[in-house]
């Protein structure tokens, strides 16, 4: 009989459902934030609505990300001048 090796620090069992961990895809998310703070409260938002039905109170979770939405949205009001363009890729379109 195989033995399942549990690592609650390295890799939590919240963070690794499905076939890419919560980190990987939080890490590309916020790679284009204009700032630290932009980018962080991008994290924080995206990782509670990642892993919210994970943790047993996805209510919780759901209300901790708009927390934080809401903090970005107040930012981007307040100081407007400091959010980025996207850029478009050879792959993209606006139609």
């Amino acid at each position: 009989m195989k033995t399942i090796h549990r690592d609650d620090v390295n890799h939590p069992a919240h963070y690794n459902a499905g076939s890419i961990e919560v980190i990987d895809i939080l890490e590309q998310a916020i790679a284009q934030a204009p700032d630290p703070v932009r980018g962080g409260l991008q994290w924080q938002c995206l990782k509670y609505l990642l892993r919210m039905w994970l943790k047993g109170n996805p209510l919780q979770d759901a209300q901790k990300a708009r927390w934080y939405l809401n903090r970005l949205i107040d930012n981007l009001q307040t100081k407007p001048g400091l959010t980025t363009q996207p850029t478009l890729n050879s792959h993209s379109s606006l139609s």
